[in-house]
């Protein structure tokens, strides 16, 4: 059975026997029973009905919509809302003929579930949420008016869970960010596996007005090259273009508490991590920050009883500046280590902006994965998140294999192997792979009845990280495997060729 209609039955059966489906389509209409087989047309018609524990199902198609989405009725604990894209498809809310100022979903209510959703193009936010207890998941916001996601006049305990927020830009390139914790919003709202790029103004804000004393938690979230337009231009003079904006204020007297655990922070264009003079506790552990103008600005007095830890973070290249106050353990800028590219498998971007697993968590990709014998590995220090190996790594990855496996003669003599991106493809791919040593190294890709059908690499390769091309042309659609020998070593994956 289809993960997704798994899924949907046991939303369905939690909420209860007298919960109901509603299906919209582009195809449907809103006279229609909004049943799977007679689907309403418009969103609001379904949205006007719906009752806690019942489920606004979105067929997989486009939905123009010119006025603001406006979800104001709540579920309850054990008993939410759902908004859905059907299992299997994305919904594509289109939002490019808004006026501007109008934003595409504004959600008011609390206990709403809302998953597998774009909204792009918007008159001003892709969504507002203002409401409680809410949870956003699998979802993108792309090119609105104003910040992607913002949370604000109250909102708490929301959950944003692997969503993505890119290339909106206001009007003057100053306001817009990918997500927004900021002004108003209350306390207890977290992000996980969220990515934000290419943002006029920051990747996360959590600038407060109206608001003292919340926190905001962020795991596993990547922000990279914000304070850019989308066609690659800074957003001058306004847009501030940082990665991690943890906070700051009008009169610079607010605090805004900030958790940051396996965050990674790259190319942004002014700073990576910045307080930017907020008063609350920040706690950045094992986060990972490459390329930016800045990587790490923490330097300004706190609030009394407040405090800045960072732990087991990495930086490559100059670090920036924490205040001396601040508590630091096994930071890669710190004795004993010594930092260069060759501690990481890659320092290559490609595959960041790269689509999901189906699942929605985020690519596997090298980039600044700790490599093979770097000093990074097993040098941390135990801050309560699971580790392998005698000791945490440092930075935003934690090495898969237990170190007894990593130093083991096929790795030590060997390479790794990483699934090719994108995957599945049409017509083109390319495949990662590092080389701890010299070796003669061959690359070939076969059918599933174990025909040869391309040799990509027949060469012998000095050590370091390689990525190699596959232009799959000419190939029918299906399952292909792909090997790589180095010496001795020798390793296989599949990749998906999907017409």
């Amino acid at each position: 059975m289809n993960p997704w209609a798994c899924l949907a039955a046991c939303l369905l059966f939690a909420a209860g026997a007298s919960a109901r489906p509603y299906y919209v389509s582009t195809s449907g209409d809103d006279s229609n029973a909004g049943t799977f087989e007679s689907p309403f047309k418009s969103i609001s018609k379904a949205v006007g009905l719906v009752a806690p524990g019942d489920t606004i199902y979105l067929r997989g198609d486009t939905f123009a919509v010119s006025t603001t989405i406006n979800l104001s009725r709540s579920g309850a604990s054990g008993n939410m809302c759902y908004l859905l894209a059907y299992p299997g498809e994305r919904a594509h809310l289109e939002c490019s003929t808004m006026a501007l100022g109008l934003r595409g979903i504004n959600l008011t209510g609390s206990y709403w579930y809302i998953r597998g959703v774009d909204i792009a193009r918007a008159g001003d936010n892709g969504m507002v949420i203002t409401g409680s207890n809410n949870i956003v998941e699998f979802c993108s916001f792309c090119g609105n008016r104003d910040t992607g996601l913002q949370l604000y006049n109250g909102a708490s305990n929301n959950r944003i869970i692997n969503c993505d927020s890119f290339d909106n830009a206001d009007p003057t390139s100053e306001n817009a960010d990918g997500f927004a914790p900021k002004l108003s919003v209350g306390s207890g709202n977290s992000f996980y596996g969220c990515r934000s790029w290419q943002n006029c103004d920051d990747g996360w804000d959590g600038y407060l007005r109206g608001a003292d004393g919340v926190a905001t938690t962020l795991e596993h979230c990547w922000s990279f090259c914000n304070g850019y337009l989308s066609n690659g231009s800074p957003s001058l003079p306004d847009g501030d273009g940082n990665g991690f904006k943890m906070g700051g204020s009008d009169n610079k007297d607010l605090a805004h508490t900030m958790v940051l655990r396996n965050c990674l922070a790259f190319d942004n264009r002014v700073k990576g991590y910045d307080q930017n003079n907020n008063k609350g506790s920040m706690t950045l552990l094992n986060c990972t920050a490459y390329r930016n103008g800045t990587n790490y600005s923490i330097n300004q007095p706190l609030d009394s009883g407040q405090t800045v830890t960072v732990m087991n973070c990495v930086a490559l290249g100059a670090y920036g500046s924490l205040a001396a106050s601040a508590e630091q353990a096994t930071n890669s800028w710190m004795n004993p280590f010594s930092v260069s590219t060759v501690d990481f498998i890659s320092i290559d971007t490609n595959g960041a902006r790269g689509p999901r697993k189906p699942d929605g968590r985020l690519p596997d990709i090298p980039f600044m994965r700790l490599a093979p014998g770097s000093d990074l590995i097993d040098a941390g220090t135990n801050v309560g998140i699971a580790y392998n190996g005698a000791a945490p790594d440092l930075g935003a990855y934690e090495t898969e294999e237990p170190s007894a496996v990593r130093e083991s003669a096929s790795v030590a003599a060997g390479f790794l192997l990483f699934q090719n991106f994108p995957n599945p493809f049409n017509p083109k791919t390319v495949v990662s792979s590092w080389l701890r040593v010299a070796s003669e190294v061959r690359l070939v890709v076969y059918d599933v009845l174990g025909r040869q059908v391309a040799v990509l690499v027949n060469e012998r390769r000095a050590a370091g990280s390689y990525q190699d091309s596959f232009d799959a042309t000419g190939l029918a659609s299906g399952v292909y495997i792909y090997r790589l020998t180095a010496g001795s070593f020798v390793e296989s994956r599949t990749m998906v060729i999907l017409r």
